[in-house]
């Protein structure tokens, strides 16, 4: 379960109040407070409102952090598969809804192993082409045919190492559905100068959370194609807007520049003013589709007929993550696992938990724990595709 990958604003509950396991319901669905009241009347505390919680610190963080860092230098990179299991330990142990921890199982030689073989693999994606044009296209068709395979088997890895209460995550999606999201549907992406990509996104959303599993208990996902369209849409409209707004600024500048006698100077200033300006803009834009993308996915994702929903607010995501990128750079990046610790907890705290039953009735359910080679594959090359 990668909580990348896979959140602390609060609201009020009653947004999303439906709280019924048939989504064809979901629009008649009574109130939240009343379902709970028919189905509960007891008020015992398992049908209740399940916030998630973040207890890490940054100060404790950060030592983990400064001597993975260092570690990983001093051995040229090999202790990095120790690295991500101390990292990735420490932010589950820290994760809790319903008084219960997330645990991490990965095995660090086991994700040694498979950076070693995904070095190997992308060093002859690199070679094949300059040792001759017909190398390179096999190599790239090569890399094209394995990489389903690898991301559906990183999927299985991670989600497998995953447990809550004792009990594991798992993957069962088909190797035949994995191909088809992650390759049919980004090649038809690309042929279609990249209108579909909503599309492909939803559906890999839908493959990913339909495909996994908590114990013997399936997750499923609900979100429709129509409102990816509509996250894009709104993402690429505050882009398009802010570049004519920029176009606008830089045009004026120079028009004011070019009445003064320093005009070359001025008009210096004014396009680093138009570029600042720019980058500002993506970095305000970036926050806000991460947090109508989290609400998106998690308000339309059950785990069997309980739910969730996020509650992330974006002007407090533009703040942190701008906040933490100044104090990043003033920092000469010291402040890179506070700002990380920041993030997780308000991405972790935006989210909740629905139960419509005892949490405890969950079984664990056994399962193959996939692939250690995908698992490098998709670390090294920064795939953050599981839950």
């Amino acid at each position: 379960m990668h909580i990348n990958q896979g959140l602390q604003v609060t609201s009020d509950s009653s947004s999303n109040p439906d709280h019924r396991p048939d989504p064809g319901a979901m629009d008649n669905a009574p109130p939240f407070d009343t379902f709970i009241a028919t189905r509960n009347p007891s008020g015992l505390p398992g049908f209740e409102p399940q916030p998630f919680t973040f207890s890490g610190r940054g100060s404790e963080y950060f030592r983990i952090w400064i001597v993975n860092l260092l570690l990983t230098l001093v051995t040229l990179g090999i202790y990095s598969a120790w690295a991500k299991v101390r990292r990735t330990r420490y932010l589950y142990d820290n994760t809790s809804v319903a008084g219960s921890s997330f645990d991490y199982h990965g095995n660090p030689i086991a994700i040694l192993k498979g950076r070693i073989i995904a070095i190997v693999l992308i060093a002859l994606y690199h070679l094949g082409p300059r040792i001759s044009a017909w190398a390179g296209i096999l190599v790239f068709v090569g890399a094209a045919a394995i990489l389903p395979w690898l991301i559906w088997k990183s999927l299985q890895f991670k989600l497998h190492n995953s447990s809550y209460r004792g009990i594991r995550f798992g993957l069962r999606g088909s190797l035949g559905s994995a191909y088809k999201v992650f390759l049919l549907y980004p090649v038809l992406t690309a042929f279609s100068l990249y209108l579909l990509m909503p599309f492909a996104h939803q559906r890999i959303k839908r493959f990913q959370h339909n495909a996994s599993r908590f114990g013997n208990a399936s997750f499923s996902f609900h979100a429709t194609v129509g409102s990816f369209y509509k996250l894009y849409l709104t993402s690429w409209g505050l882009a398009i807007g802010g570049i004519i707004a920029m176009f606008i600024l830089f045009n004026s500048t120079m028009f004011s520049a070019a009445s003064h006698a320093s005009a070359n100077g001025n008009i210096m200033r004014g396009t680093y003013i138009t570029i600042f300006a720019i980058d500002l803009m993506l970095l305000v834009i970036l926050p806000i589709y991460l947090s109508l993308l989290q609400n998106l996915v998690w308000n339309n994702t059950r785990l069997g007929e309980h739910r969730f929903e996020s509650r992330m607010e974006w002007p407090r995501a533009v703040w942190i993550l701008l906040s933490n990128l100044f104090l990043i750079a003033v920092t000469l990046g010291l402040f890179v696992p506070f700002a990380t610790i920041r993030w997780q907890r308000f991405r972790i705290e935006a989210m909740v938990l629905l139960p419509a039953s005892d949490l405890g009735e969950f079984a664990a359910d056994s399962e193959a724990s996939g692939s250690v080679t995908g698992e490098g594959v998709t670390d090294l090359m920064d795939f953050g595709l599981s839950l």
